[in-house]
C-alpha cells in the first residue's frame, strides 16, 4: 500500500513511549523473531531502479515496523511506521514520496538515487513490548553518462572509404558493446573492434551500412545507450529500370514511361530517343503513338556526388491494333471421307493465328495440318466428328480479333 499522512488513532501508542517502554523492558530475542533478517534486493543497484529492503523469516507480525534513515534512531530520521495490529501507518520527516511500506515491514525505495545509499535501519516492537534493531546498507551505482557515436568521415561512399565509428566518452572500467538495428554486434569480414569495444570499424562500407548504430555502455550494475546513429552512404546510381516492362504498344495510345535507380543521393535523369534528347526528367510522356515512335529509349542516370553514370535501353515497338479476319472455305458441307481446307485471311502480317472449333482451342488429330504460319487448316479425310463452328482468331502483342464463324457439315458418303 501506498505511504500516507494519518494521525495516530486511538489505542496507538506514540513512538518515544514505545521507545521508553522497550527501554524498561529487559532487551530480549524472543523465539518469534530470533532469526528475522533484513536483505537488500538486490544487493546493488544503479541510479534510478527500485530496491527492496525484505524483512525475512518473520515468524510473528510485531506490533509495530519503524524505518529510519541512517544508523541512529531520531525521530527526525524516521522514514515511515507501520501498526500492524490496526493495518495503519504513518510517514515520518525522512519520507521523500519514492518509499512503500508493506505488511511484512519490507520497505521498496523506488527510483534511487546516490542520496539514497546508506544504513537502513529496522525496528520492531513484539507484543511483549520487545525491542528488535535490524540494519541493512543501501548501495547505490552512480548512473553511467550517456554515450555519443561520432564517425570520422560523415559522408562516405560504399566501396571506396571505410568508416571508424568512435564512442564516448570513455571511463575507466566500463564495457562498451555495440548494436546495429537492434542487433548485437561482433567483428566479422567487416568489421573490426578496437582493444576496448570503444572504436568500431567498418571495413569498405557498402550501402547495407547505414546503420542505425547504438553505442552501450556498462559498468557494475549500470546501463546507459547512445541515440541511434545513422551514416549518410553515397552510392549508385545503380543501371536504371524503365517501367512498365512492356515493350510493344499500341497506336494512338499515350506512351508513359518512367526511370528508377538506386542512387544516394537520388539520381538526374534524362531521356533520348534513337538518340536525340527528349526530356531531362524521370518520367517521359509521349501522346497519341504512332508507329514512326518505334525505336531505342534510352534513360540517363548521374549521380552528382560519385559522378558516375548509368544507362538502359529499352526497344519500343508501336503497333496498329489487328482488323477482323475473315476465313475462306471452298464448301462449308462436304461429305465424309473428303478433303476440306480452311483459309484465314487478315490484312496484318506479323500476326499470330490460332484456330478455334465449336468455342474452344481446336485440338489437331493425325487428320488435320496447319500451313503457311497457320493460316490454313486442312483436314483429310473429314469425318462426322469434324462437323461443327470453326473461327480464328489473330492477334499481335496489343490486340487481338476473333473473325465470325463457319459452319462446317460433314455428310455421310
Amino acid at each position: 500500500m501506498e505511504l500516507t499522512s494519518a494521525p495516530l488513532h486511538k489505542g496507538q501508542l506514540p513512538w518515544r513511549g514505545l521507545l521508553l517502554a522497550a527501554s524498561l523492558l529487559t532487551y530480549w530475542n524472543s523465539p518469534a523473531t530470533a532469526q528475522v533478517t533484513v536483505e537488500a534486493v538486490p544487493p546493488l543497484v544503479a541510479e534510478g531502479a527500485n530496491i527492496l529492503l525484505q524483512v525475512r523469516n518473520l515468524l510473528e507480525s510485531p506490533q509495530v515496523f519503524y524505518w529510519h534513515k541512517g544508523d541512529s534512531v531520531y525521530e527526525s530520521n524516521e522514514i515511515a511506521r507501520f501498526i500492524t495490529f490496526m493495518s495503519k501507518n504513518k510517514t515520518g520527516p525522512a519520507y521523500s514520496g519514492r518509499e512503500r511500506i508493506y505488511q511484512n515491514g519490507s520497505l521498496l525505495l523506488q527510483n534511487v538515487t546516490q542520496k539514497d545509499a546508506g544504513i537502513y535501519m529496522l525496528h520492531m516492537i513484539t507484543k511483549n513490548f520487545a525491542f528488535m534493531t535490524e540494519s541493512v546498507q543501501v548501495h547505490v551505482h552512480p548512473q553511467l553518462p550517456k554515450p555519443n557515436i561520432t564517425s570520422n568521415n560523415s559522408n562516405p561512399t560504399e566501396g571506396e572509404h571505410s568508416i571508424a565509428l568512435m564512442c564516448k566518452p570513455k571511463t575507466q572500467n566500463t564495457t562498451y558493446l555495440w548494436r546495429i538495428n537492434g542487433q548485437s554486434l561482433s567483428e566479422d569480414g567487416k568489421r573490426e573492434l578496437s582493444d576496448d569495444n570503444r572504436t568500431l570499424t567498418l571495413l569498405t562500407v557498402v550501402r547495407n551500412d547505414t546503420g542505425p548504430y547504438v553505442c552501450e555502455t556498462r559498468k557494475s550494475v549500470s546501463t546507459s545507450r547512445s541515440d541511434p546513429f545513422s551514416l549518410n552512404i553515397t552510392y549508385g546510381p545503380d543501371d536504371p529500370i524503365i517501367s512498365p516492362s512492356n515493350t510493344h504498344f499500341q497506336s494512338r495510345t499515350n506512351l508513359s514511361l518512367s526511370c528508377d535507380a538506386a542512387s544516394n543521393p537520388p539520381a538526374r535523369y534524362s531521356w533520348s530517343v534513337n538518340g536525340v534528347l527528349q526530356a531531362s526528367s524521370q518520367e517521359l510522356f509521349i501522346p497519341d503513338i504512332t508507329t514512326n515512335n518505334s525505336g531505342s529509349y534510352t534513360c540517363f542516370a548521374h549521380n552528382s556526388v560519385t559522378g558516375l553514370n548509368r544507362t538502359t535501353v529499352k526497344i519500343i515497338t508501336v503497333l496498329e491494333p489487328v482488323t477482323l479476319p475473315v476465313i475462306q472455305v471452298t464448301n462449308t458441307t462436304v461429305k465424309e471421307n473428303d478433303h476440306v481446307m480452311l483459309t484465314c485471311v487478315s490484312n496484318h502480317t506479323e500476326v499470330s493465328i490460332h484456330w478455334l472449333f465449336n468455342g474452344q482451342s481446336l485440338r489437331l488429330t493425325g487428320r488435320m495440318k496447319l500451313a503457311q504460319n497457320n493460316s490454313t487448316l486442312s483436314i483429310d479425310p473429314v469425318r462426322r466428328a469434324d462437323s461443327g463452328e470453326y473461327r480464328c482468331k489473330v492477334s499481335n502483342p496489343v490486340s487481338s480479333k476473333r473473325s465470325d464463324p463457319i459452319q462446317l457439315d460433314i455428310m455421310r458418303e
